[in-house]
């Protein structure tokens, strides 16, 4: 598998890489995304998570979010080039592939990337962003597993830099990079899906999925991503 890895990084074409990239976000879009919306049914049969707005989405709204999902993921193609171009002039340095090395480079990714998406989210919601680029996001006011990259191409190309601002100055194991998206997508199907679990009372953590179909809905507070430190914090929270 090493040797693998290494063929990938240091031998294949840029052209190769992006393509290997584009499809990876694919199979995590439809792949896992219909294995996750599935998976909530499934629990919504035996009650064990309810829908946060009981209403069915239109075949439009999924129509227009997988349209927008397929560009951003044309954009999320491109990520990987500048990651692998640092990594070959050693301006990346990157750590052995260990289960510690993988585990804590995915705690701090994600720790990361609560930040980054906060920032970038934030910014999205300044008027001009909002009127020209985050409109189309918000477009979904009950948000699916298919909204979860429903971009503007600007939108998609800030959300697409959460390694490679990191990266060089952390290093990571690439395995932790390459696995850093089905974390990040399996967090962002749970913000968008439009199920909780029970009736939306009780302990924070059992109202996961609630904030960011919250924000989703009413377009302001619970800028977070999956934690909501920060919304907390700068008194963005809406419980």
């Amino acid at each position: 598998m090493d040797h693998l890895i290494k063929d990938i990084v240091f031998n294949y074409s840029y052209i190769a890489l992006y393509g290997l990239t584009f499809g990876y976000f694919i199979i995590l879009y439809f792949g896992v995304g219909t294995l996750f919306l599935y998976s909530c049914k499934l629990l919504e049969r035996k009650q064990i998570l309810n829908k946060v707005i009981a209403i069915e989405v239109s075949k439009k709204q999924i129509a227009f979010e997988i349209k927008h999902s397929i560009k951003s993921i044309a954009i999320f193609g491109f990520s990987i080039i500048p990651i692998i171009f640092l990594i070959r002039n050693g301006n990346i340095e990157l750590l052995p592939n260990t289960w510690s090395n993988v585990l804590i480079g995915l705690v701090i990714l994600t720790i990361w990337n609560e930040v980054h998406f906060y920032i970038v989210h934030r910014l999205m919601h300044k008027k001009f962003m909002m009127r020209h680029v985050h409109k189309i996001h918000h477009k979904s006011t009950v948000p699916t597993v298919y909204s979860v990259f429903s971009f503007h191409w600007a939108e998609a190309l800030f959300l697409s830099t959460v390694p490679l601002i990191i990266a060089p100055f952390i290093p990571f194991s690439i395995v932790a990079i390459f696995l850093y998206p089905l974390v990040s997508i399996l967090l962002n199907f749970a913000g968008h899906c439009n199920y909780r679990y029970g009736n939306g009372k009780g302990q924070n953590w059992k109202l996961f999925g609630t904030h960011h179909n919250e924000h989703h809905s009413k377009g302001r507070k619970n800028y977070g991503f999956a934690l909501h430190l920060l919304d907390k914090l700068f008194s963005r929270h809406n419980p």
